[in-house]
């Protein structure tokens, strides 16, 4: 009998363990391959909700947890975090051994797996590669971990090309979608009622659910920046404001402070350290306007049909809807910014949205590709022809 592939999964975070939910559910259920999880990052730090716990809770078996974050959010503290995590990795990928590691994304705990795949010379298969978010060291991290992995499955053509510019042999680069888009077609979410009850606030409208994370390449504070921002939602008094509150990134925890104050300075406003993926799509769907500066702003919303207040650069160059509305970090752009997304001109437009980020069927595509693509870790550097 042949042995099934061992493919290990590894997560650091609330969302991007979100976005790999049904890839996790579909591994798990499949008869040829073996999934393995390790959880790292924010997942294990009570600061952050001990988020590994839902993880479980959804019935998946944890193989490893790599402890690797400090308390500091300092760039000496994230720095020496990421080392940790390396150091973690290299233990946790010898013990399981895996055929294939699948990482997503552009964030530090993600880079330090990636490292120790590298090195132990494990393929990697890397989602949403390819993007650009010139706001953030993200970008710097997303595109070197194009160059250390095997796979890549990227969320549009465009990303497509990109990696395939960056030297990657175009056989070995699938455009699959976002997989975070999976919910749209297999999640029942939850109701305005049971949101209410498992929130335990009162939603009303204008209802604006608020994800903003430190720009970690602006040369701005936090703080500086995100104070635009709550001077713009405080000309709002009437309307219910959810707030995620941001990861672990440079800056973050001095920005969590200042959002927590605010948060208790309003009644109307409300703040959760992890909402978890059904939560926050239950929510995105009853909201009038998503504001900030995620990701999810630019690729599950649209999906939705939702107006999204974009703030800054953090996301700049990524694909952006036509119901995206981009405001510079500052207090009357961005109140403008949500009235636009509020009027009856704009709203009615919004049924007729178009995602960017692919059909909500990701899962199938990434798997069918893990299940028989080769596990060599050589690979050539693909040339581009130019015509100058």
């Amino acid at each position: 009998m042949t042995a099934r592939r061992k493919i290990c999964v590894v997560t650091g975070s609330r969302a991007e363990y979100g976005l790999l939910y049904w890839l996790l559910k579909d591994l798990a259920a499949d008869r040829d391959l073996q999934l393995q999880i390790i959880a790292t990052g924010m997942h294990l730090s009570p600061e952050f909700g001990y988020t590994f716990k839902q993880i479980e809770a959804d019935g998946f078996h944890i193989d490893a947890k790599v402890e690797m974050l400090l308390s500091g959010d300092t760039p000496s503290a994230v720095t020496k975090s990421l080392g940790l995590g390396v150091i973690g990795f290299a233990d946790a990928l010898n013990r399981l051994d895996p055929d294939i590691v699948v990482v997503l994304g552009d964030r530090f705990e993600i880079l330090a797996a990636a490292q120790a795949a590298l090195l132990a010379c494990v393929p990697i298969a890397h989602i949403h590669g390819g993007e650009i978010s010139e706001g953030a060291y993200d970008e710097s991290i997303r595109h070197a971990i194009t160059k250390m992995s095997q796979l890549h499955f990227v969320a549009a053509e465009p990303y497509r090309q990109r990696v395939i510019q960056m030297g990657e042999v175009p056989e070995r680069v699938f455009n699959v979608g976002a997989p975070g888009l999976d919910h749209l077609r297999r999640t029942e979410f939850l109701t305005s009622g049971q949101l209410e009850q498992s929130l335990g606030i009162r939603l009303s409208h204008p209802l604006f659910l608020v994800t903003y994370h430190p720009v970690t390449l602006d040369e701005r504070s936090p703080e500086s920046a995100t104070g635009e921002l709550f001077a713009a939602l405080s000309a709002f008094d009437d309307a219910c404001v959810v707030f995620t509150y941001p990861n672990a990134d440079t800056g973050g925890r001095g920005l969590r402070r200042a959002q927590e104050d605010f948060v208790t300075r309003h009644e109307n406003v409300h703040g959760y350290v992890s909402l978890g993926q059904l939560r926050y799509l239950s929510l995105m769907r009853q909201a009038d306007v998503i504001i900030g500066n995620s990701s999810s702003g630019l690729t599950e919303a649209p999906a939705l049909k939702k107006a999204t207040v974009n703030i800054g650069d953090r996301q700049k160059g990524r694909l952006m809807a036509g119901s995206v509305i981009n405001a510079v970090e500052d207090r009357a752009a961005i109140e403008t910014a949500i009235h636009q997304a509020l009027s009856p001109e704009f709203q009615t437009q919004l049924p007729f949205t178009t995602s960017l980020y692919g059909c909500s069927d990701a899962s199938s595509g990434i798997i069918h590709q893990l299940k028989t693509a080769s596990l060599e870790t050589r690979k050539s550097f693909f040339d581009i022809s130019h015509d100058f």
